[in-house]
C-alpha cells in the first residue's frame, strides 16, 4: 500500500465521491475542460517534457499533457482507485502509451527528486491536509526551474453552481460553504493564501490570475439538479435534512437551474478559478 496520511479525504475518494466521479468521468471533464488549454498552455508542456499531474481523477488533463510530449512521458498521481482505473482504462482506448497512473499522496508521496519538468492539477490541490507539505514535496520532485501551474476555484460568488447550492440555504443546512480559507474545494480561494502556502513551501515567480469557462452541468434543469446533488457537497447536505426538505430543495434547486438553460436546453454555468503558476528555483550558479 502506499504511503497515505491524508486519511479523511483517501477515505472519501475510495468510497461514494469517487464512485460518482467514475461513474460520471464524461460529464465532469465536460464540466471542467474549459480550463484544459490555458492550463497546459501555462504549463508549458512540449516535446519530451516529463509530466506530474496532481489529484488527476480520471486522466483527462494526464492525458492530454502526454499528447503534448510525445517524445516525453506523463504520470497521474490520484487517492481514488477507482477513478485511477477509469484513467486507465481511458489511456487503453485511447492509445496513448506515454502516461501511467499511480496511488499516492503527493504529501508523502517518495518522488524521486527532480524528476518532471512541469506539474499540474486541475481542481486536485484543494484537499491537502498539510498544503505547505505537499506542495514542498511536488517542488523536490520538480528538477531545478521546473513549472508547478494549476486551476482551482476562485471566489464562490464568482461561480453559478456555488450560487445555485446558495439557493437552498433555508432548507437545507448550507451553512459556510464556500468560504475562501476554510479545508474543502475553496481552501485555495484567497489569492494571499495561494502566495503565502507556495512561498512557504519554496517556490518563485508565483502568479495568479482569474480564468472562466462555461461549462455544461445537464440536460435540463432536472438533469442538471439531480447530478448537483449527487455531488459529494449536495449528498451532504441532503443526507442531514428529512424528505420534506429534500423533496422542496430538488423544487427550489430545479427552478433556479431553469434561468441558466439555453435554446437546446442545456445548463451551462460559468466556473470562476485561480490559473497559478510557480516555479522550482533554477540551480545557483556553479563555482
Amino acid at each position: 500500500m502506499p504511503d497515505i496520511v491524508n486519511n479523511e479525504q483517501e477515505k472519501a475518494w475510495n468510497g461514494p465521491e469517487g464512485a460518482h466521479w467514475a461513474r460520471h468521468r464524461d460529464r465532469w471533464n465536460a464540466v471542467n475542460e474549459g480550463f484544459d488549454e490555458p492550463l497546459l498552455d501555462a504549463a508549458a508542456i512540449t516535446g519530451a517534457h516529463r509530466s506530474l499531474d496532481l489529484g488527476c481523477g480520471s486522466g483527462q488533463t494526464t492525458l492530454l499533457a502526454a499528447l503534448r510530449a510525445p517524445r516525453g512521458s506523463a504520470l497521474g498521481l490520484d487517492l481514488s482507485g477507482p477513478m485511477l482505473a477509469t484513467a486507465r482504462a481511458r489511456a487503453e482506448e485511447e492509445g496513448v502509451a506515454n502516461v501511467s497512473f499511480t496511488r499516492g499522496d503527493a504529501q508523502v508521496h517518495p518522488f524521486e527528486t527532480g524528476a518532471f519538468d512541469a506539474a499540474i492539477s486541475r481542481y486536485g490541490v484543494m484537499f491537502y491536509a498539510d498544503p505547505v507539505a505537499a506542495f514542498a514535496n511536488v517542488r523536490r520532485a520538480l528538477r531545478p526551474g521546473g513549472r508547478l501551474a494549476f486551476v482551482c476555484p476562485a471566489d464562490a460568488a464568482l461561480n453559478d453552481w456555488t450560487a445555485a447550492m446558495a439557493s437552498l440555504r433555508g432548507l437545507l443546512p448550507v451553512g459556510d460553504f464556500g468560504t475562501p480559507g476554510l479545508p474543502g474545494m475553496f481552501s485555495l480561494a484567497d489569492r494571499g493564501r495561494v502566495h503565502a502556502v507556495l512561498t512557504a513551501a519554496g517556490y518563485t515567480g508565483i502568479t495568479t490570475e482569474h480564468v472562466q469557462a462555461y461549462g455544461p452541468w445537464g440536460h435540463g434543469a432536472e438533469d442538471a439538479a439531480d447530478f448537483l446533488l449527487g455531488t459529494g457537497p449536495g449528498r451532504h447536505l441532503m443526507e442531514r435534512a428529512d424528505q420534506d426538505a429534500r423533496d422542496r430543495a430538488r423544487h427550489t434547486l430545479t427552478a433556479h437551474l431553469r434561468g441558466h438553460e439555453s435554446d437546446d436546453g442545456t445548463v451551462r454555468l460559468l466556473s470562476t478559478s485561480w490559473l497559478v503558476t510557480a516555479d522550482r528555483p533554477a540551480a545557483p550558479p556553479g563555482p
